[in-house]
């Protein structure tokens, strides 16, 4: 097994992803991971937010040499050069592939959670409450029906779609591309974690990268 397939299976499968799922992913159906050398990946987050691009990118490229930010090769000292001069930057430093994300769009999504009965957890009125005999039913209801239940409520959910690329440098082409829909996001670092090892498990039935 390649070098670059034993770090990407085993960087992010550790990481939670309840909250994050693939909608959409597409491989080149001529190559796949397995037949790439990639020995130096760059990684790029395509983001407007400077601090969320570094946190993004050191999150991957911290955990192994292989991966490097692209702000350090590609920042405001070199943004107008054409595409050619920025590829011929990488091959110089020796890049054989490149990793991108970048945050396709939002959703919001509004739903109903339904109340709950919890009259169940008082005992009823043969158990801890056997002395409340004699009482009429409106009185007993109306000290302790707010016990159980609580009502429903709607919620609203926002959504992030980041797509997820995988270039080959050596061939100058997409290799892979997916599309992961994230909610609950309270921290970017464990989010990037979430992407990836959804995008790992994608790879996988797909046939980009061997199951085992």
């Amino acid at each position: 097994m390649k070098k670059f397939l034993v770090i990407v299976s085993c960087i992010f499968m550790a990481s939670c992803g309840s909250n994050t799922a693939i909608v959409n992913s597409w491989r080149d159906p001529d190559t796949t991971i397995a037949n790439q050398e990639f020995k130096k990946v760059l990684v790029v987050a395509l983001v407007k937010d400077e601090a969320t691009r570094r946190t993004t990118e050191n999150r991957i490229a911290s955990s192994n040499p292989i991966f490097h930010s692209s702000y350090s090769f590609l920042n405001g000292t070199n943004l107008d050069l054409t595409k050619e001069q920025k590829i011929k930057i990488l091959n110089d430093e020796n890049f054989d592939g490149v990793v991108t994300m970048r945050l396709v769009s939002t959703e919001k999504e509004t739903s109903y959670v339904p109340g709950t009965n919890t009259s169940l957890y008082y005992g009823g009125m043969g158990g801890m409450y056997s002395g409340m005999y004699g009482y009429g039913f409106g009185n007993w209801y109306g000290m302790y029906s707010s016990n159980f239940y609580n009502s429903g409520y709607y919620q609203e959910t926002t959504y992030y779609l980041v797509e997820t690329n995988i270039f080959s440098l050596k061939e100058n082409k997409l290799i892979w591309t997916g599309t992961t829909k994230s909610s609950n996001i309270t921290d970017i670092g464990t989010t990037v974690d979430a992407i990836m090892q959804a995008v790992v498990g994608e790879m996988k039935k797909d046939g980009s990268l061997p199951k085992k």
